[in-house]
């Protein structure tokens, strides 16, 4: 970028950096990470950490964040819930913390898989299973390879369909799912072996891998809300969340108050 060019873009960089999160360092972008000590397994995808610390300001590496991976983390929520509704919300809700904590997801090896983690988290939560799904939304997905998917426990589920639907290695994925190697190696196991039991024209290792690829990539169409309004309602529950803070720490002052006093 030129001189001139970065002279015009200085005033509209400053105006949307004043609606983002605070950021700790001096200037945007943040530096690249020395090292990847933190979450080594997920260096890998350091190109995507690049692709944001090279946007102008926050607000387009966010937005481009969300552009790149929104519509397939709903595909890929949908396929470990069958519930087109809580899909939407589970990406969401990761888009929310995304922009909340974004100096730490901006300089993070692999934004993407911060994002997927949180909206697999909030998918897999053990108290979805008690909410009743919204509206009538799509059937569960169709196929064999989806079926037998959804008949897998939780974290049998997400184990596999990182390792062989998206292709992630069983490290980046122990990593991912918070759980030891040893751990891992054992759901994806017996997750294989259950597929295989289910539909056995999927008892073959690389006929797994092909089917759940496929439903993977199998991408919907569906329309995903903007990343515009994900910053916006993030900043408007951060404003909620701080007025009802003051507003109930002010009621307490008052109410000591009004004890001293009587």
């Amino acid at each position: 970028m030129n001189t001139s060019c970065a002279a015009r873009n200085a005033p509209a960089a400053q105006d949307a950096a004043a609606q983002a999160p605070n950021w700790s360092g001096p200037t945007w972008p943040p530096p690249a990470p020395d090292d990847v000590r933190r979450r080594p397994e997920r260096a890998a995808t350091g190109r995507h950490g690049a692709a944001l610390r090279s946007a102008v300001t926050p607000q387009d590496a966010f937005d481009l964040l969300h552009r790149h991976c929104a519509p397939s983390l709903v595909h890929q929520v949908y396929l470990l819930t069958g519930r087109r509704d809580l899909a939407f919300e589970s990406v969401e809700h990761a888009f929310h913390q995304a922009w909340q904590r974004w100096p730490e997801v901006a300089v993070d090896p692999d934004p993407v898989g911060w994002v997927r983690q949180q909206a697999y988290d909030h998918a897999l939560a053990p108290w979805q299973r008690f909410r009743r799904p919204r509206g009538h939304g799509r059937p569960a997905p169709a196929g064999p390879a989806g079926t037998a998917l959804l008949l897998l426990p939780p974290h049998h589920r997400r184990t596999v369909l990182l390792c062989d639907g998206l292709g992630l290695t069983v490290s980046r994925t122990a990593a991912e799912t918070l759980a030891s190697t040893a751990a891992t190696r054992s759901r994806l196991g017996h997750a294989r072996a259950l597929i295989g039991a289910n539909v056995p024209a999927l008892g073959d290792l690389d006929a797994q891998r092909a089917a759940l690829g496929r439903l993977v990539r199998d991408v919907s169409t569906a329309t995903v809300p903007t990343a515009r309004s994900v910053r916006r309602g993030s900043e408007r529950r951060t404003r909620l969340l701080t007025r009802t803070v003051f507003g109930t720490v002010a009621a307490f002052i008052a109410v000591i108050v009004l004890r001293i006093a009587s």
